[in-house]
């Protein structure tokens, strides 16, 4: 059997752990620059705000309805994420990441439903009771049942439910709307009814060959899953990454190229910890930017792409290359909003080639990473740090409403007295 577990209003209940008062209290999280919502509680929901909705039209809410709100915390967040999935694999070797708060987990199954019922409830009070957060369950024969299963879990506040009997299946199935079904998006879904399938139990009945046609072999898997059937196995070790991106937009708009380029810099070093992390290298990087779409100012974006002619994941090496990039495309003359760099043609470090000239100075580069990486672990980021900083105000993600970050960050740890 196959349990998807999924943490509740993930974001929200981040915040809600380190300030229990905020219980059964309306809570939004903001995007970056604290923009609009992209994180509700059930509260909020309640009081009509919608994803997406930008602050200034919610903020007299704050007042009126005791609404609070934060700015995303993506170092606690990410820190909490780790934490769950730890905890599951606890549970069960074979666990599936799927994402920041949602994971797959294969459990054991004899033909005890109760026990297997029982095992859910253990998962849940467990990470609740090591983490502080809530989950919900939701059990079935595949990933395409267990994400309905959790649906309902969640939707009616149940927090397990158990989806193994096809008659419960198929009761299930014909209220779905064909939508609602994981992997099936917008194109599908109107291709779908003008044949008169709008359920998702017309769709479990749909000839698996016109289902190949008509939605490609992605949605005739989804046609066999439906029918009980496993077609998408755990993947318990993640496929390489096909590129690696990082980008921000700034919290005011910069007109110089050395602001520009030090922002870049920032990024390209988060890039660069992630790609080293995960024994990878690059040969090539593009880096990009652009104005503010929203803005009356005149507009330009552009981007370039340099081919290495070696594989690096050295930050210094890549360094070079991206402001190069930087210098050829920048315009004087215009307010530019984000920056970003991406790191493509990945592959593992092990399959990185003999370098004939630059080797001695490449050694050494590996080496300074290596020690760069390890004081950051060991001391946080930022400690070390490739030239100096002048005009980080300038560009910095505006997060006026940020919460502590309790798990990452000594300084900012709670304290009891």
């Amino acid at each position: 059997m196959i349990a998807h577990i999924d943490v509740n209003n993930f974001y929200v209940s981040c915040e809600r752990v380190f300030v229990p008062k905020l219980e059964h209290r309306p809570v939004v999280v903001l995007s970056n620059n604290d923009g609009c919502v992209i994180a509700r509680s059930n509260e909020a929901k309640f009081l009509g705000i919608k994803m997406g909705t930008p602050y200034f039209k919610i903020d007299y809410l704050i007042e009126k309805e005791n609404l609070a709100v934060f700015s995303s915390n993506y170092e606690l967040y990410g820190d909490m994420s780790s934490r769950v999935m730890e905890a599951l694999e606890m549970f069960s070797p074979k666990t599936e990441v799927y994402s920041i708060d949602e994971a797959f987990v294969e459990l054991d199954f004899d033909g005890d439903y109760d026990a297997l019922t029982m095992q859910a409830y253990k998962i849940r009070e467990s990470i609740r009771k090591w983490t502080g957060l809530p989950v919900s369950v939701g059990i079935a024969p595949n990933k395409t049942l267990a994400k309905i299963a959790n649906r309902i879990a969640k939707k009616d506040n149940l927090g397990v439910f158990e989806m193994a009997d096809e008659f419960i299946q198929n009761e299930i199935l014909d209220q779905m709307p064909v939508a609602d079904i994981w992997g099936v998006g917008r194109e599908s879904t109107a291709k779908l009814k003008k044949l008169g399938i709008t359920t998702a139990l017309q769709l479990k009945h749909f000839d698996r060959r016109h289902a190949r046609k008509l939605l490609t072999v992605t949605g005739a898997r989804t046609v066999e899953e439906l029918r009980g059937k496993s077609c998408l196995p755990l993947e318990l070790c993640p496929p390489t990454k096909k590129s690696i991106c990082c980008s921000r937009s700034f919290g005011a708009v910069v007109g110089r190229i050395e602001v520009l380029q030090e922002a870049m810099d920032v990024f390209l070093t988060r890039a660069g910890e992630h790609l080293r992390r995960k024994s990878l290298t690059a040969n090539a990087v593009t880096v990009f930017f652009s104005t503010n779409r929203f803005s009356k100012s005149p507009q330009y974006r552009n981007s370039i792409t340099i081919p290495l002619a070696n594989p690096t994941n050295s930050t210094r090496e890549l360094r070079d290359w991206t402001r190069q990039g930087l210098r050829h495309i920048f315009k004087d003359g215009y307010l530019y909003k984000n920056v970003g760099v991406i790191l493509q043609g990945l592959h593992y470090e092990s399959e990185e080639t003999i370098r004939l000239y630059d080797e001695p100075d490449y050694v050494k580069d590996k080496r300074l990473m290596a020690a760069i990486d390890k004081i950051a672990q060991k001391f946080g980021r930022d400690m070390i740090r490739f030239g100096v900083e002048k005009h980080r105000e300038q560009w910095e993600m505006k997060r006026e409403l940020m919460s502590p970050r309790y798990t990452t960050k000594l300084d900012e740890i709670i304290e009891i007295h």
